[in-house]
């Protein structure tokens, strides 16, 4: 045995091989198979008026609330999944992309994704986020449970009708959501 790692292409190899196996944990990252990241963010509340109440008919002030504009079932892509997603517009104006009971597996460079995709059912729908228009929202917060992501004042619900947890690493859809405008 000495005598073999005695040869150069020998070393050469080992040497390849401690780096490929790096590289490998590292683009990877399979400890994330059974590593699950819960998070379990409230969701927005309204905690003030942000302007005057406005008079509903009867003279009644409107209540100043969370209101959901949209909202829809994850459907299971890449991975096996489920939750729901809304779009919530804050009294303030803001808005946010609401994650509830999210169950998906973890992976590594996951993101939330606003995009104008359609969601396709199987593998026909894996790839088609990156096709269009989409907004990266961030980092998945966690593979399991409920979270919030700010949308950017400037983007255009309108043409966004779709939402995907990407994996960024290998550029596919572990799960996606139509967005459904809610009492339009």
């Amino acid at each position: 045995m000495a005598s073999l790692l005695r040869r150069p292409i020998v070393r050469v190899l080992l040497i390849v091989g401690v780096v490929a196996v790096v590289v490998g944990l590292f683009v990877f990252e399979p400890w994330k198979l059974v590593v699950d990241q819960q998070v379990d963010e409230a969701a927005p509340v309204a905690t003030a008026p942000a302007a005057p109440q406005q008079q509903q008919r009867g003279g009644q002030p409107a209540e100043q609330g969370v209101l959901v504009l949209a909202s829809g079932e994850l459907i299971s892509h890449e991975h096996a999944s489920s939750g729901s997603v809304s779009v919530l517009r804050l009294p303030d104006g803001s808005r946010v992309l609401r994650l509830e009971n999210l169950d998906t597996s973890n992976g590594p460079k996951l993101k939330v994704w606003l995009a104008d995709a359609p969601v396709l059912e199987g593998t026909d729908g894996w790839y088609v986020f990156d096709d269009g228009k989409h907004v990266d929202l961030g980092d998945l917060k966690g593979n399991k449970g409920s979270s919030n992501y700010p949308i950017p004042a400037d983007v255009d619900l309108t043409e966004l009708s779709s939402v995907s947890i990407w994996c960024d690493r290998f550029s596919v859809s572990f799960a996606a959501a139509a967005l459904a405008p809610v009492g339009a």
